[in-house]
């Protein structure tokens, strides 16, 4: 273990003293809010969002998780962690009860009250930006890499990823009519939500090599029934959501739906929910098993596609 020996020499080579102990130097990171976050301390980590939960285990820090939210479910271990509740309905208690010296949230966490709460406890806090895209998964990593001073593992990581995007694209390319998808997030009382532009949904889609039925608003909103009949979707796309998820007989059923392709070629796909939308280290896989339920026929291509996120070993 090396031994800086002043202040002046640990500043330049990256270590300060404490006790005769050389530790890691404090690391600045940019986050959602276009605030600077200095983090002296990576050692107690709450992390609120499955894709950076993901990120966490993918570069070896799970010793270091004290708790997670709800929606970290992969991999199953993370769901052994001390859970602080919904990722948009927290606690400040729950959060800083379990002393963490860093929280890692991904963007939209909240409520504000409890934000704002983290924020004046003066406990180090990164909201990590939520962009659907390959580049905005890419930087995802980055940022979490760089708020556990581990460059080099996230160098690793985005490496592996990005040949997964680029064996998905190619694989895309074979797509030759692309066909047209609504995803559903619910479908209560009759009354259907969809995804529309800026959503995960819509990029996820789009990855996989379909097109997203629904161009005319960004988020999920309810529609009505002349819209889902414009739309023509051709599938309906949804997540496994317990007791709350939709199922193709309910679509099949729907007075709106059964005046479209969905019904007529009994087209509905249902998916893990953090694995399609969560945009963590697995979602290329996530398009390819995707594009496969829309094109049966790339099967034997998408069969030479071996995700090298889901092997890299990134952890050192």
């Amino acid at each position: 273990m090396t031994v800086c020996r002043t202040i002046a020499v640990s500043a330049a080579a990256g270590c300060f003293l404490l006790g005769g102990v050389a530790l890691a130097a404090a690391v600045t990171v940019h986050d959602a809010r276009d605030r600077d976050v200095t983090i002296a301390d990576p050692a107690r980590i709450v992390s609120i969002g499955g894709a950076i939960t993901e990120i966490l285990y993918a570069l070896g820090f799970e010793d270091r998780l004290v708790g997670v939210d709800s929606t970290s479910l992969y991999p199953a271990a993370a769901r052994e962690k001390p859970d602080v509740g919904y990722m948009r309905q927290l606690s400040a208690e729950g959060v800083l009860g379990l002393n963490p010296s860093l929280v890692l949230a991904a963007q939209g966490s909240g409520p504000k009250e409890t934000i704002d709460v983290l924020e004046a406890a003066k406990v180090p806090l990164v909201l990590v930006p939520e962009t659907f895209s390959e580049a905005g998964l890419l930087d995802k990593i980055r940022l979490v890499g760089h708020a556990m001073d581990a460059d080099k593992r996230a160098e690793c990581l985005t490496a592996a990823v990005s040949d997964d995007l680029a064996q998905l694209r190619e694989l895309r390319a074979k797509v030759t009519k692309p066909v047209r998808v609504m995803f559903v997030m619910s479908l209560l009382n009759g009354r259907a939500m969809a995804a529309g532009k800026n959503t995960a949904a819509n990029e996820i889609i789009a990855l996989a090599g379909g097109i997203n039925a629904i161009d005319s608003y960004e988020g999920y909103k309810i529609i009505n029934d002349e819209a889902i009949v414009a739309a023509k979707p051709e599938v309906v796309l949804s997540i496994q959501r317990g007791k709350d998820s939709v199922v193709a007989e309910t679509v099949y059923l729907h007075p709106a739906f059964a005046m479209t392709p969905v019904a007529a070629n009994k087209a509905f796909i249902s998916m893990e929910g953090l694995y399609l939308l969560g945009f963590g280290p697995r979602t290329a896989a996530a398009a390819r098993d995707l594009s496969i339920k829309l094109y049966p026929a790339l099967a034997p291509q998408a069969e030479k596609f071996k995700p090298a996120a889901l092997t890299a070993d990134c952890r050192k």
